[in-house]
């Protein structure tokens, strides 16, 4: 009987720790929408600082085309918002609006049109909760409307 309880025990705690591993890797992904009428469906995101990466989804729930209607997501510092997004636009849309090895910029998802969606998986090594975060998408015009705050919780 004491053999079938630390069965039961070991049974338990490990099932406890395999949800809890699940629960700790969908707090490190993030879904986000965007639309025609040029807006983002959250104004803030934010993850666990435990999080040593970050999975984020872009989703492009219009439907117009990337030429008319392009969305990205774009991810820096809020004090290189400005300057990442100005750069951006010079960049053109081959580079998805966003300069070329630009070392302000912390991750970005290429353009999206209508119906369309992306990910991509991004380090937070180097990022901290004390920092102010911006996302924003760089398609030329948007950045000013499309933005929010993203933080690290710690």
């Amino acid at each position: 009987m004491k053999a079938l309880r630390s069965v039961t025990s070991t049974s338990i705690i490990g099932l406890g720790l395999l949800f809890a591993s699940q629960a700790s890797a969908n707090e490190c992904e993030l879904k986000i929408a965007a639309t025609d009428a040029m807006q983002f469906d959250t104004k803030e995101l934010s993850v666990p600082a435990s999080c040593k990466e970050v999975t984020l989804t872009l989703t492009h729930s219009g439907a117009l085309p990337k030429a008319a209607m392009g969305h990205n997501w774009v991810l820096a510092k809020a004090a290189d918002m400005s300057g990442v997004a100005t750069d951006g636009m010079s960049a053109g849309p081959d580079a998805n609006y966003v300069k070329v090895d630009d070392a302000r910029v912390i991750a970005h998802t290429p353009l999206v049109g209508g119906g369309e969606s992306t990910s991509i998986t991004f380090s937070t090594a180097g990022m901290n909760a004390a920092e102010a975060y911006q996302f924003f998408c760089t398609f030329p015009g948007h950045w000013a409307i499309m933005q929010g705050s993203f933080k690290i919780k710690a």
